[in-house]
Order: structure tokens, then C-alpha cells, then sequence
């Protein structure tokens, strides 16, 4: 019997609470999903947005990457709690560092994806996390980055430049009544990296509220081409319900 997949629907995977440890002695609280059985075609380090107006790693679209990715395409979701924010999983150690000190939070990410041979390694930020993406996460490990409401608030050309000198695809989805940077301002501001698309989402705002599906549909197309798109919406299996407590930064 087919069962609608829906806001709270968990889809089997192998899941396990895993703690990231940066370079200046932290640890940080997260979770890697990975598909039940064989190699994952790709691997999502989640980059979650500003702490300090709601992010963490149970922000809703990388809540639902997480629960739905690994069994319906076969992706690894890696995500977790930048310095100094909480989730129901728990809270990271040391504190909000507005960008500073979170380019060890990312390293720490990145290198426990590489030690632990997670393959074709994609940045998936939001809103502050795709500041992180761009300043810290240009890495020899990391095939690209997907971008979700990017602000630009903290990137300096600088950060854009060394994107643009990569060749390393970027993909950036923008809102079209975001609070931050629309579609039109997106293209302008990205033409300083020469292969990245700007996809504009028609109606959607920056929070990506009732969109979620579309976001997934779209970042699978880009990370795993090879999975047919857009995603099965009802799944013939186990599944579970599970409600998530909001916890404040």
C-alpha cells in the first residue's frame, strides 16, 4: 500500500548521530543519513542558516533532505549544528562567531566526509550557510555547491573570485520575493562566477515554505542527474511519523 509522503514522514535509511571536531577544540552536535545498503551516489554537507533567527540542522528542508534523500536517491545527507546552536539533537559547543570562527565548523565537516570516503561531496547552504559555503568551502574535496537564498551578506568578491578560478559548478536557487537578494540582483551579483546558474523559483519567498519539494526535486537533478525527477511523492514500504521539537538558539 502506497503511503503519501508528507512534512513529518521518515524513509528508511541508516542514520547515526555523529559529533564533527573543529580545529580550535569544539564539537559539534550532527547527523549522517546514508542510504541502507551500497554506495551513495552523492554526498549533501548541510550548511544550515543564521542561528540566531531559527537555524540549525533541523531547518525544514534539510530536515526533509535527511529523512527522504538516502532511500529515494540514494543521496548522504550529512547535517549539523554550527558553533553555539541547538536542535533536538543538541547543542554545539562554543558560540555564534558571525562567519568568523565557523570556517573551522565547515573544515571539520568536510574532513570527516573525506576520513570517512563519503563520495562526490556537494555544499548545500542556506540563506547564512551559503556564506559559508562560498568563503570557507572551495575545497579539493568538493565537486560544487548548491545555494539556497543566498544573501551575499558576508561573501566579499574575493570568496566569488576563487569559485569563479575553481571551474566548480555553483548553483544557486533564488526566491522570487526573497527578503534578501531576488532573482534579477542574484544574476547580476553571480556573473562574477562564470558557470553559475541562477534558478529563479516563481512565488516562493526566502524561508522556501511549502516548497520544500521543489527543492529537493531540483537539487537532485543537479547533485545526482541520473535519478529521475521529480521524486516519487507517495513511498510502497516501512516509513515512520516523527514530530520534531524547535529548540532556540
Amino acid at each position: 500500500m502506497s503511503t503519501e509522503i508528507r512534512a513529518n514522514t521518515v524513509l528508511p535509511a541508516r542514520r547515526e548521530p555523529i559529533t564533527l571536531h573543529t580545529a580550535d577544540g569544539l564539537e559539534l552536535i550532527g547527523e549522517l543519513s546514508l542510504p541502507e545498503s551500497g554506495v551513495p551516489r552523492a554526498t549533501l554537507v548541510c550548511l544550515h542558516p543564521l542561528p540566531t533567527h531559527g537555524g540549525m540542522m533541523d531547518s525544514h528542508v534539510y530536515r526533509k533532505a535527511a529523512w527522504r534523500l538516502p532511500a529515494l536517491a540514494d543521496i548522504a545527507v550529512l547535517r549539523f549544528n554550527t558553533r553555539g546552536t541547538a536542535s533536538e539533537a543538541g547543542r554545539s559547543q562554543g558560540s555564534f562567531d558571525n562567519g568568523v570562527g565557523e570556517r573551522f565548523d565547515v573544515a571539520a565537516a568536510l574532513e570527516y566526509a573525506e576520513f570517512h570516503d563519503l563520495p562526490n561531496i556537494w555544499l548545500l547552504g542556506w540563506s547564512f550557510g551559503t556564506d559559508l559555503a562560498l568563503m570557507y568551502g572551495c575545497d579539493p574535496a568538493v565537486r560544487g555547491a548548491v545555494l539556497l537564498s543566498p544573501p551575499l551578506r558576508f561573501s566579499q568578491p574575493e570568496h566569488l573570485r576563487v569559485w569563479a578560478e575553481s571551474g566548480k559548478p555553483v548553483h544557486c536557487f533564488v526566491p522570487e520575493f526573497d527578503d534578501y537578494l531576488r532573482p534579477d540582483d542574484a544574476r547580476a551579483r553571480f556573473a562574477a562566477i562564470p558557470q553559475a546558474e541562477v534558478v529563479p523559483f516563481a512565488g516562493a519567498k526566502h524561508l522556501w515554505v511549502g516548497r520544500a519539494e521543489d527543492v529537493l526535486d531540483a537539487l537532485v537533478a543537479r547533485v545526482a542527474p541520473d535519478v529521475p525527477t521529480p521524486l516519487p511523492r507517495t513511498w510502497d514500504g516501512p516509513s515512520e511519523t516523527r514530530q520534531v521539537t524547535i529548540v532556540d538558539s
